[in-house]
């Protein structure tokens, strides 16, 4: 579309060169005419009223002279005529012409020279021509007579040339970009959209009707013989694919793969609907330079749900967040996902300023959030935006039950601390419902949760879920001694099960994972890998990776305490060590937030001003948001990858480290506070609140041996592969699902 538009761009550009040449050279050509006419005939006249007036002036009959001159005043484009004596003096002059043109001509130099000469010149903003003639007396110079033209319409017509021609270069622009869009539009952009759908249900698997669409244009027959066969392959792989994951099905020691989480959907939960529900939405459409991007936000949660509602083609509630949400969705906030492949029904939630405020940034950032991360950061706890947080579950709470409403046992996932108390609103309406709650966050101990004025509340809410799920057993533990102490129910610690108001509610570790996927890296991949650290300033032999939201609970500024602490140490690495820290901002409206974002810059600033050198900085801190893609691109560069925070639920960027390292090459060195660390044997654990054991862990990942790495890397991806996002997926769905 842009190289099209680029085309006809170029196209009007050139025409309008072309034309503006012409009328350049045309205008030119006129005016060497007009002028060359106006001299020519200037001169016919001034021989002819020379023959009149010479034996007048010789009589010196001055009276009939000046009879004859004023005859000649504003005659069509003649001013008037003037005579003078072989002295320069003004002997007559006709009535019309002013003082100054008579008196600023130059008669003399033309007697001299006894030669008729002609001369443009300006008076009074009017452009003259003036041709002055000498007059004789047997053969002797006794005068001159001066024929004054009006030029100004020489000017008037070259004027008219370029008001035509411009004019008509804009009909021929517009009727060209007319023909264009028409063009464009009609006999090639719709086509081509046609086109694009007939794939599409190719893809889908829906043959005939995408074929169907091709046979419509005779133009893309001879490419729909070929697609057809595409499809046909497509078709026999898809077969293969599925019949080896009904296989791997029956295999439990077999890696877990999109195909075999779709087929896990099809047989265990055999059509049943699922419906998600989050804060964070899987896609999201912005304006960017006047179009509409859809990106894909970096989480974990999203990662680990994606999967799931691909399979099973559910709906997935989530709140609105896009500037091009509204435009971009139904009348009911409703859009078909993913926009190049649509497998589910993305169900967009608006809330107010007000509600985002105080759910959002409020309750569950400036709450709930440090709550349970329990890194020395004081939660807050506001009236009001217990009040908004209250409202937004219950608005969500609408919404789902209107999407349930004419399904039956419906299974609902609900994500994370935002939605606490939904599960209960849901449970009360339908009964029959099956709801998973997933809490992505660490659950901390009884006496720490209970500092929340609504802990009851929300505990009560959550026991709505028929499975609540966390990333560890220790969480799991945490949450059911938890319920014991504060609200009147039957703990079972055999059956991991609490029973509150004849409701039972099971409790089970699912650790989240990431995607895996085996293969080597090209020679492109690691080239582009390279230009990619040069474009931040990466330059060194060594290179250490952090990727982390601006969030306090992440640790960084521990982190950068620990390279300072690194380099003091072992100043051999200076010039020779980079940090490349990625740290996207993070939840601005929060004051907490902004205030670590300025913490981040000014200790990495001060840091970068103790150690630099020859323009080498010990520290580069890139605070954007990068694709996967990309990161993918910086882990596959990094010696290691250091991921430290205070308090994690799981922390997934260790473990997209590790799934990314195809070489088996590469150091982690991973927060003994993250869930991660439980699975990831391998990494160096470090406490990161310790800097001496954050810098001799770095020392000890740059000199650690080839082997060793090697040995590290390869029993970390084992875990990965083996409990990778489907497998994920799929024993939570399990879990849910069998409570029938």
């Amino acid at each position: 579309m842009d190289q099209f538009w680029s085309i006809i761009i170029g196209a009007l550009v050139l025409t309008s060169i072309i034309v503006l040449g012409f009328t350049v050279f045309q205008v030119h050509e006129q005016q060497v005419s007009l002028l060359a006419d106006l001299k020519y005939r200037t001169q016919i006249l001034s021989e002819s009223f020379k023959e009149s007036i010479e034996p007048i002036y010789i009589a010196k009959s001055i009276e009939s002279l000046q009879k004859i001159l004023d005859k000649f005043t504003d005659k069509q484009r003649l001013m008037g005529l003037a005579v003078y004596d072989n002295k320069g003096n003004v002997v007559a002059s006709s009535a019309g012409l002013s003082e100054e043109i008579v008196n600023n001509a130059k008669p003399t130099p033309v007697m001299d020279a006894d030669s008729a000469s002609g001369n443009f010149a300006t008076i009074e903003n009017s452009k003259i021509y003036e041709f002055i003639n000498p007059m004789h007396q047997d053969d002797a110079v006794i005068g001159a007579i001066m024929v004054v033209q009006n030029a100004d319409y020489i000017g008037s017509d070259l004027t008219n040339i370029w008001t035509t021609n411009l004019l008509r270069l804009f009909l021929q622009v517009l009727i060209f970009a007319i023909a264009a869009v028409f063009v464009l539009r009609w006999l090639i952009f719709r086509p081509i959209l046609k086109m694009i759908k007939s794939i599409k249900a190719i893809r889908s698997g829906n043959i005939e009707q995408g074929m169907a669409g091709f046979e419509k244009h005779s133009f893309f027959k001879p490419l729909a013989e070929e697609i057809s066969k595409i499809s046909d392959s497509l078709s026999k792989a898809r077969l293969a694919a599925a019949e080896e994951a009904r296989l791997r099905m029956e295999k439990l020691d077999t890696p877990w793969t999109a195909e075999r989480l779709k087929e896990f959907v099809k047989t265990y939960l055999k059509g049943r609907k699922i419906f998600a529900v989050s804060n964070r939405e899987p896609y999201v459409h912005s304006h960017i330079k006047n179009e509409i991007i859809c990106s894909v936000p970096a989480s974990g949660m999203v990662t680990a749900v994606e999967p799931v509602m691909e399979s099973c083609g559910g709906v997935w509630l989530a709140q609105a967040t896009g500037d091009a949400d509204k435009e971009t969705a139904d009348a009911n906030g409703k859009i078909q996902v993913p926009p190049d492949d649509p497998k589910y029904t993305l169900k967009r939630i608006w809330i107010s300023e007000k509600e985002r405020k105080g759910f959002y940034a409020g309750f569950s950032n400036e709450a709930l959030w440090p709550l349970c991360h329990n890194v020395h950061n004081r939660p807050i706890f506001r009236k009001e935006d217990w009040q908004e947080y209250r409202r937004v579950n219950g608005k969500f709470a609408q919404n789902l039950l209107q999407e349930i409403e004419k399904v039956e046992k419906p299974l609902v996932l609900v994500q994370d601390f935002h939605f606490a108390i939904l599960p209960q609103m849901i449970k009360k309406s339908r009964p029959d419902a099956k709801i998973g709650l997933f809490w992505h966050v660490p659950w901390p101990s009884p006496e720490v949760f209970n500092i929340c004025p609504q802990h009851k509340e929300i505990l009560e809410g959550m026991l709505g879920a028929d499975i609540i799920g966390f990333h560890t057993q220790q969480y799991c533990n945490n949450f059911m001694e938890t319920v014991g102490k504060e609200i009147e129910s039957i703990v079972d610690l055999e059956q991991f099960s609490i029973t509150f108001k004849g409701h039972v509610t099971h409790i089970r570790p699912f650790p989240i994972s990431v995607a895996f996927a085996s293969g080597e890296d090209k020679k492109s991949e690691i080239k582009k890998g390279k230009e990619f650290l040069e474009k931040f300033g990466v330059k060194t032999e060594y290179i250490g990776l952090g990727v982390d939201r601006l969030d306090y609970t992440k640790g960084i500024l521990e982190r950068l305490k620990g390279v300072e602490f690194f380099l003091e140490l072992y100043p051999a690495y200076k010039e020779k060590f980079t940090f490349l820290q990625i740290a996207p901002i993070s939840r601005e409206e929060v004051e907490k937030y902004r205030q670590f974002n300025e913490e981040v810059t000014a200790q990495t600033e001060r840091i970068n001003e103790k150690f630099q050198k020859n323009g080498w900085k010990p520290i580069i801190l890139v605070k954007e948001h990068l694709s996967h893609e990309e990161l993918n691109l910086l882990y596959r560069q990094a010696d290691f990858c250091l991921v430290t925070p205070l308090h994690d639920g799981m922390n997934l960027v260790s473990k997209e480290f590790v799934a990314a390292r195809n070489d088996e090459s590469g150091v982690l060195i991973l927060s003994q506070f993250a869930g991660a660390s439980k699975e990831l044997k391998g990494a160096i654990i470090i406490n990161p609140y310790s800097a001496e054991q954050t810098a001799s862990s770095i020392s000890e990942a740059l000199n650690m041996p080839s082997t060793q790495q090697h040995s590290r890397m390869k029993k970390m991806r084992q875990a990965l592969k083996n409990y990778n996002v489907y497998r994920w997926s799929a024993e939570f769905m399990k879990a849910v699902a069998s409570l029938d």
